[in-house]
C-alpha cells in the first residue's frame, strides 16, 4: 500500500502513532513524506532516524524547513528562535544527516500523483516541474552547494521566465516548490502572505486555483500550508493539517484510485 504523509516537522511521536495506525510495514508498504521533515517539533533528529531507517520504502521530499537546516548548518542562515534543529547540528554524525538530506527529492511523480512540498506555478506543466526539480536536486547534491546557499534566500525573482540565469532560476524554483501559496494571474508569487486562502492579497489566488494552470489535469499532492488544512479533491490533495500546532498528522492512502484518510491527533509531539 502507498501513503502520502503531510508535514511531520520533528513530531516523531505523532509519526510513530500514525504509522502504527496505518499498520505500516516497510517490507510491504511505501510512504511519501511531503516535505518539512524537521523543525519546530521536539524530535527532529529522531524523525530523520526513523525515516532513514525505512530505506527505499520512505520517499522524503525537501521542504523549506529542511532547506533552512542546510543553510543554518552552512552558517549562512541564523537559527530562528522557534527552530528545533540544534540536536541535529550538535550530533557527532551531523554531516551524515546533512548529506542524507541533500539526497532527498524536490518533486516526485509516482502512482499517478505529482508530489511537491508547496506547489507549482501556472506556467509549468508536470514535465517542466520535474525537470526543474531535478536541476535543484543535482545542485543540492553537488560541489556547488556551499557557493549557492548564501544566494538561496530572497523573494526575487517573483515571476518565472525561461531566460532566468542559474542562481535566480534555482532560487525561484526552490521558492515555488517549497514556499508558494498565492499567485497572480500572470504567475507572480506573493511569498509574504501565510494565512488561509481567504487572506489572498488583491489580484492573487491560491496557486492551485490559478487560471490556465498547466498542471490543471495533473493530480497533485502537497503540504506546507497549515492554515489551509486538508483538501481532498479529485486532482488535489493538501495534507499539512498542522500537527506541530497541536492539530493532526495526516496520511492519505492512494492505491488504484482508492483513497483513505488516516489521521492522529497531535500535541506538538
Amino acid at each position: 500500500m502507498n501513503y502520502l504523509i503531510g508535514d511531520v516537522q520533528g513530531c516523531c511521536d505523532a509519526l510513530d502513532r500514525l504509522l502504527a495506525k496505518i499498520g505500516f510495514s516497510p517490507s510491504r508498504d511505501a510512504v511519501y513524506v511531503l516535505g518539512d521533515l524537521v523543525n519546530r517539533g521536539p524530535k527532529s533528529l529522531q524523525t530523520l532516524r526513523r525515516l532513514r531507517g525505512f530505506g527505499a520504502s520512505a520517499t522524503c521530499l525537501l521542504g523549506n524547513h529542511d532547506l533552512n537546516l542546510l543553510g543554518v548548518a552552512q552558517g549562512v542562515r541564523q537559527p530562528h528562535r522557534g527552530d528545533t534543529i540544534a540536536e541535529i547540528l550538535a550530533a557527532p554524525d551531523r554531516q551524515a544527516w546533512l548529506d542524507w538530506l541533500r539526497q532527498r527529492r524536490m518533486a516526485v511523480f509516482e502512482h499517478g500523483w505529482l508530489m511537491v512540498h508547496a506547489g507549482v506555478v501556472p506556467q509549468w506543466d508536470m514535465a517542466q516541474t520535474l525537470a526543474l526539480a531535478a536541476e535543484v536536486e543535482a545542485l543540492l547534491r553537488g560541489d556547488g552547494l556551499a557557493a549557492f546557499l548564501p544566494q538561496m534566500y530572497g523573494d526575487q525573482p517573483a515571476r518565472w521566465s525561461d531566460k532566468l540565469g542559474d542562481v535566480p532560476r534555482w532560487r525561484f524554483v526552490i521558492n515555488a516548490l517549497t514556499r508558494i501559496r498565492f499567485v497572480s494571474a500572470d504567475g507572480t508569487l506573493d511569498l509574504a502572505s501565510k494565512e488561509g486562502p481567504d487572506s489572498a492579497p488583491a489580484g492573487f489566488t491560491p496557486w492551485f486555483d490559478a487560471s490556465q494552470r498547466r498542471t490543471e489535469g495533473t493530480p497533485i499532492a502537497f503540504g506546507h500550508w497549515a492554515s489551509l488544512g486538508l483538501i481532498d479533491r479529485p486532482n488535489l490533495i493538501a495534507l499539512d493539517t498542522g500537527c506541530v500546532w497541536g492539530r493532526q498528522l495526516s496520511a492519505m492512502r492512494i492505491d488504484g484510485g482508492r483513497r483513505e484518510l488516516i489521521q492522529v491527533e497531535c500535541a506538538g509531539d
